[in-house]
């Protein structure tokens, strides 16, 4: 079951994050930012999470994220990580097509990656497309 998080105790999740564990809990929830969590239906334990901001086109670092817009067309999932085998690729599909049937108006799907092989083999795998690499981070997108 994928859910939105807000609550403190799902928001916990966030200590784990792999990729950008520096940022504080209370910004991955702020205006045009979001946090889902892929639960699993039985344990009620995370199987994966992803933390998104909304932009305006793409975003190649941090700092961009923290440009808060109020028309976004670009959901950036900065960060994805998993609990379970084949979890990251199912939370990425999943809060997608959430986000395409409740914001309309985000017509684009992009990753802010790390500078990983791992990062860019786990999208290549996924279907994305390779976008750009700055000099911290490397764009992917996903075509939903």
């Amino acid at each position: 079951m994928l859910k939105l998080v807000n609550d403190d105790w799902t928001l916990g999740y966030v200590k784990d994050d792999p990729v950008r564990p520096h940022i504080p809990t209370a910004w991955r929830v702020s205006n045009g930012r979001e946090v889902y969590i892929l639960e699993d239906d039985t344990a009620g334990v995370a199987r994966a999470v992803l933390c998104v901001a909304y932009t305006n086109g793409v975003a190649l670092d941090e700092e961009y994220m923290d440009k808060f817009t109020t028309n976004p067309n670009t959901a950036m999932f900065y960060t994805v990580w998993s609990y379970n085998k084949g979890a990251g690729r199912e939370i990425i599909f999943s809060t997608a097509e959430v986000i395409k049937r409740e914001k309309p108006h985000i017509v684009r799907f992009c990753t802010l990656s790390p500078l990983t092989e791992m990062a860019e083999r786990f999208h290549l795998r996924n279907g994305a497309q390779f976008l750009r690499k700055g000099d911290t981070c490397q764009n992917f997108e996903y075509e939903i």
